[in-house]
């Protein structure tokens, strides 16, 4: 793991490349020379946050505003067919 930095300058400039380098290890981001933020990979952020990543019910439930919405999809009438292979 190596640990990248980029003047607030520099990644205001090139946003992508600070995300790239955030691939290899964390990114400090300096303000006046002196590191203001850090920059990680999610994974990474919540391993040492000691938190399983949410799930995609998770995320969802925590929106705004998504209280008492109700969901009931409609059945498709569809059936799959297996494929024989000769």
């Amino acid at each position: 793991m190596s640990i990248h930095t980029f003047s607030s300058r520099d990644f205001t400039r090139d946003v992508s490349a600070a995300k790239r380098a955030a691939v290899d290890g964390p990114v400090f981001i300096t303000d006046r020379g002196r590191p203001a933020f850090a920059l990680l990979k999610i994974d990474d952020y919540y391993r040492m946050a000691g938190k399983a990543a949410p799930s995609l019910l998770e995320v969802m439930d925590s929106i705004p505003g998504g209280e008492g919405f109700d969901f009931d999809p409609t059945k498709l009438g569809m059936q799959i067919q297996a494929e024989t292979l000769d």
